[in-house]
């Protein structure tokens, strides 16, 4: 690899994680572009997420968000990933071998809070405490399949984005000048 090119940096973890915040404030700090997945694939099809799902259903929405990955750049870029997009091996291979995988980790509670009222995730609506919690011990081991895994539990965005930039450095992983 060339000094200034970087593998791409894939956040992962389950909903309400924090993967969106985390991801804008790793791209400010590391001054790269941040695409989400699944805003790109609402553009790609002018769809939400829950209409996706309500017209096309999820195993639809997991084809494309699989295209998405592949569609994406994968240098020089900051991914943050839909929450189910672990579920498929093929698409955990292809972020580990095409950059490195960063999973944040919280609490049930703290999702379940955050979740609360939210009717943009169409896998959450109607379901129970217990049954998310279900749903989060199911995909645990999906997020644990990562380069790191950072437990951001009672810390700041910004405490997160500088312990994940202090790994980058320090690892080897992504080949960087910062």
């Amino acid at each position: 690899m060339d000094g200034g090119v970087m593998r791409a940096i894939y956040i992962t973890g389950f909903m309400a994680a924090g993967k969106t915040s985390i991801g804008k404030e790793l791209g400010i700090v590391l001054d790269l572009p941040v695409i989400d997945t699944d805003q790109y694939i609402e553009e790609k099809l002018s769809w939400d997420i829950p209409s996706i799902f309500e017209r096309k259903g999820e195993v639809y929405f997991r084809d494309e968000e699989q295209a998405a990955l592949l569609e994406l750049p994968n240098e020089n870029v900051i991914i943050t990933t839909g929450g189910g997009i672990v579920l498929r091996k093929e698409n955990r291979c292809f972020m580990k071998e095409n950059g490195c995988v960063i999973s944040l980790e919280t609490s049930v509670n703290t999702i379940v809070n955050r979740l609360q009222n939210d009717l943009s995730r169409p896998l959450v609506t109607g379901k129970t405490r217990r049954e998310l919690q279900q749903l989060f011990e199911q995909r645990q081991p999906y997020y644990h399949d990562a380069d790191l895994i950072i437990d951001t539990e009672g810390k700041s965005i910004p405490r997160v984005a500088s312990e994940i930039v202090g790994w980058i450095k320090t690892s080897g992983v992504v080949n960087t000048e910062y």
